[in-house]
């Protein structure tokens, strides 16, 4: 048994145990229904909106003429934009006769140790607290998504019938453009593999996550943790959020079916902005755990190629693992409806999110981490964790 063949045998033992031993993370589930409770609760809907004036417009619009049928009201929480983004958003909810649904909040200056979407959502949280005092959920969605009519309907519905303090949807990524296409799928297929959803939903794990651009929160919940500033400091706050609320809670996580988010990455280098502004936040700030995830992917997406195209007879594991790899990633690109054919591609994509992710890293020892709208919210520390 040749040197060689042992290598290839690792990246095909590592596929085996990805697929049929983490959550079948590769797998594409329907969001499950549930029955309308007897009575629909009250609910706020918090919305921060930083410079948001291009697609404001449309999630106002499809937030205040939500099918609900309980008591429903949105706050739009202006940080400090310079586009007009709060005109927008009542002109909006004014042309469908839905501007008592509505109300804005200026946010006021950051403090040094928040976040600023954190920030932003707990001047909309405290408003709600004291005028919507009732309410038993608040609704935290982004200025950029557009949700279908049900959808809170349908989430509060299975939030009460599952008795969750957390319901999120991740909702559908934009993908359309050549980099969107090649790139989109991969980022939520990794996102679902280092989370597994079924692990996520599961009351006996701890493992826990959140989609930020849309989440369904038991206020009770929320006050339980001490409020939103118990992650206060998170740049990755929707999963700092869910891993707070399980350890006391419930959560649940799925794919969403008609949410969509209206975010145009129409180059190579938005899409490599997004990613470098919490990657190395997701790794803790370790170089460590760095240096462990370059180690892991070479070894679970790059080896299988190289051994592949370099010895195809010797190293035929490689090539069994490379299958493995592109079988469980079209679920992905089915559910975003792109080509089947991406799926072989989808190492060097990888070799993509893993220098994204190195970029992250120097920006965080410059001081220039968690770049977002003018905002570096990651400054670089004197002692990191390692």
């Amino acid at each position: 048994m040749s040197p060689i063949f042992i290598v290839s045998c690792v990246p095909l033992l590592i596929w085996i145990v990805l697929i049929c031993g983490r959550g079948s993370f590769w797998r594409v589930r329907a969001v499950p229904a549930a029955p309308d409770p007897a009575v629909f609760p009250e609910v706020v809907a918090i919305v921060p909106a930083r410079d948001e004036a291009e697609d404001i417009a449309q999630c106002v619009t499809a937030l205040v003429t939500q099918d609900y049928p309980g008591s429903f009201h949105v706050i739009v929480v202006d940080d400090h934009s310079s586009d007009g983004t709060a005109q927008v958003a009542l002109s909006a909810a004014r042309a469908c006769d839905r501007a008592h649904r509505l109300t804005l909040v200026a946010a006021r200056e950051l403090p040094p140790d928040w976040s600023g979407k954190v920030w932003a959502q707990a001047e909309g949280l405290e408003l709600a607290g004291n005028r919507f005092s009732d309410a038993r959920y608040a609704f935290l969605t982004d200025a950029d998504i557009v949700h279908p009519q049900r959808v809170l309907r349908h989430l509060v519905a299975l939030s009460e019938f599952e008795t969750r303090d957390l319901t999120s949807l991740m909702v559908r990524l934009r993908c359309v453009s050549l980099p969107e296409r090649a790139l989109i799928p991969a980022f939520v297929f990794f996102f679902a593999m280092l989370y597994p959803f079924s692990w996520v939903n599961n009351p006996r794990r701890r493992t826990a996550a959140a989609a930020g651009g849309c989440m369904l929160v038991r206020c009770n919940a929320m006050r339980r943790i001490g409020g939103i500033a118990a992650i206060r400091q998170s740049l990755i706050d929707d999963c700092a959020l869910a891993g707070k609320i399980k350890q006391a809670g419930s959560i649940r996580l799925d794919l969403a079916d008609a949410s969509l988010s209206l975010r145009r990455y129409d180059d190579w280098r938005s899409i490599w902005e997004m990613v470098t502004r919490t990657a190395y936040t997701q790794l803790k700030h370790s170089v460590w755990l760095l240096l462990g995830t370059i180690l892991g992917m070479s070894v679970t997406y790059l080896m299988p190629v190289a051994l592949t195209l370099s010895m195809p007879k010797t190293a035929w594991p490689a090539s069994v693992a490379w299958l493995a790899m592109t079988g469980a990633y079209i679920p992905m690109l089915r559910y975003y409806r792109q080509n089947p054919l991406w799926a072989p591609l989808l190492p060097f994509v990888a070799v993509f999110y893993v220098a994204a992710t190195l970029e992250s890293a120097i920006r965080y020892r410059q001081g220039r981490g968690g770049q977002w709208k003018g905002r570096a919210q990651a400054p670089a520390r004197r002692q990191e964790p390692r």
